[in-house]
């Protein structure tokens, strides 16, 4: 039995410090105050007996001689097939009214998948929304993120993916989550009839904000055990600049010396450690993250988006309620479009490169040039992508996509006009 400490040197934002001999790095402690008892972990040891501690629930209620017992063990998540369907905050605990599930304990942030036991990406994750089938294909172990604004759609962006998707089961993690998105996720997931084969791991923004540090760790150690039994997992995590701020807030309580903007120092590392989680395993299943990325004022540059870039295959980016298709990106499309249809690349680059004429005439519509007759195809056609590709509400599978880009560009050019290929031209070409 380990000793308990009943004197706190200090309390200082959700950390708090006791003096103690042979605690490791990331031990589990209970600390007992007026309130009742909340867990802690150790997250930082000086002179090897000052050791300093997060209090999950946040140091309110806490006191200098409340008492400190430490677990020696770290932080750990249930995993069994009774999570399905079930709803979690960010320390594990069922918060659905469902009985608590303590069976087949795992440690979590653990090291992420040697790279010679992952299997080289090659199977495309459909989730019929042509932005993404057809001009940047989501591929199974990909690690991608939503670029985004605040009071853009990207919530109801990843509902969509969840319900969509061909995955065996979604773990959705929610970090600093307001409670009507969490609601709007339940509800979404429960008429779409996909709760039951997901499991929702929540922080919201009236929880602590240390319980949302841990949700990407809890969403991923359980999603990497069920990869390893098989399934496909596709991970969706909202808002990973909110888990950024929980560790910036933390960094700031320990008196670290600041990076970029107040963000910590290892914060690359930080993000690295959770997006390398994305594997296929050989002779099992696979992890595929898919995460939310806000950017402040719109700035690319912001440490978390910047960084983010460095770690991942790509981007989707979120404007104006649309995926842009300029900017975005899914480098590993090239892995599985030469395994769809004969007529995929060439659809994608053909247009796309008619797009971008598109806007090239509503530039020079807007400035009061004269129209030509091109410039007024292009007008027609741009209209037609928009409304048939971009919108986030058409809900086609791959090959009725592509399809329905061929009746797109036969309404408004002629086969050659488009300098597709004549072989699929003869091939593709509405006949009417």
């Amino acid at each position: 039995m380990r000793p308990v400490y009943d004197r706190i040197l200090s309390v200082v934002g959700n950390v708090i410090s006791v003096r103690a001999e042979g605690i490791q790095y990331e031990e589990l402690a209970e600390v007992s105050s007026a309130r009742g008892k909340s867990l802690a972990q150790v997250i930082k040891i000086e002179d090897d007996d000052l050791v300093y501690l997060q209090v999950f629930a946040g140091s309110k209620g806490v006191s200098t001689e409340d008492e400190v017992r430490f677990l020696s063990t770290p932080m750990q998540v249930s995993f069994s097939e009774d999570m399905l369907g079930r709803t979690f905050n960010g320390s594990g605990i069922p918060i659905d009214d469902g009985p608590p599930i303590d069976e087949c304990m795992i440690e979590i942030a653990g090291p992420s998948v040697n790279p010679a036991k992952r299997v080289v990406p090659s199977k495309m994750i459909r989730t019929n929304i042509p932005m993404i089938d057809l001009y940047n294909s989501l591929v199974m172990s990909q690690k991608l993120p939503i670029f985004s604004v605040s009071g853009e759609p990207y919530n109801q962006l990843l509902a969509r993916i969840a319900l969509q998707a061909e995955a065996d089961m979604i773990i959705l993690g929610g970090i600093g989550l307001k409670f009507n998105e969490y609601i709007f996720f339940r509800k979404e997931l429960e008429a779409g009839g996909v709760f039951n084969r997901s499991i929702f791991f929540v922080n919201t923004a009236s929880d602590p904000i240390v319980e949302g540090i841990m949700v990407p760790d809890m969403c991923l150690a359980v999603a990497e055990r069920f990869a390893m039994d098989g399934k496909d997992v596709l991970v969706l995590l909202t808002d990973m600049t909110n888990y950024a701020d929980a560790l910036k807030e933390t960094a700031i309580t320990m008196e670290q010396v600041p990076a970029n903007r107040g963000y910590p120092g290892d914060l690359y590392s930080q993000l690295a450690a959770r997006y390398e989680k994305a594997v296929d395993f050989e002779g099992a299943g696979s992890v595929t993250i898919l995460a939310v990325t806000t950017m402040p004022g719109d700035d690319v540059t912001h440490p978390v988006p910047d960084n983010t870039g460095y770690i991942t295959e790509g981007q989707f980016y979120l404007r104006n309620g649309r995926i842009e298709p300029f900017g975005s990106l899914s480098r590993l499309k090239q892995q599985v479009n030469k395994k769809t249809r004969k007529d995929h690349r060439a659809i994608m680059n053909g247009t796309l490169r008619l797009y971008k004429e598109y806007l090239e005439a509503l530039e020079k519509r807007s400035m009061g040039f004269r129209m030509s007759e091109w410039d007024l195809k292009l007008l027609k056609y741009g209209e037609l992508f928009e409304s048939k590709m971009m919108d986030l509400s058409v809900f086609v599978p791959l090959e009725e996509a592509l399809d329905n880009a061929w009746q797109m560009l036969a309404d408004c050019f002629d086969p050659e006009e488009t300098h597709l290929p004549s072989d699929l031209t003869k091939e593709f070409w509405p006949n009417d």
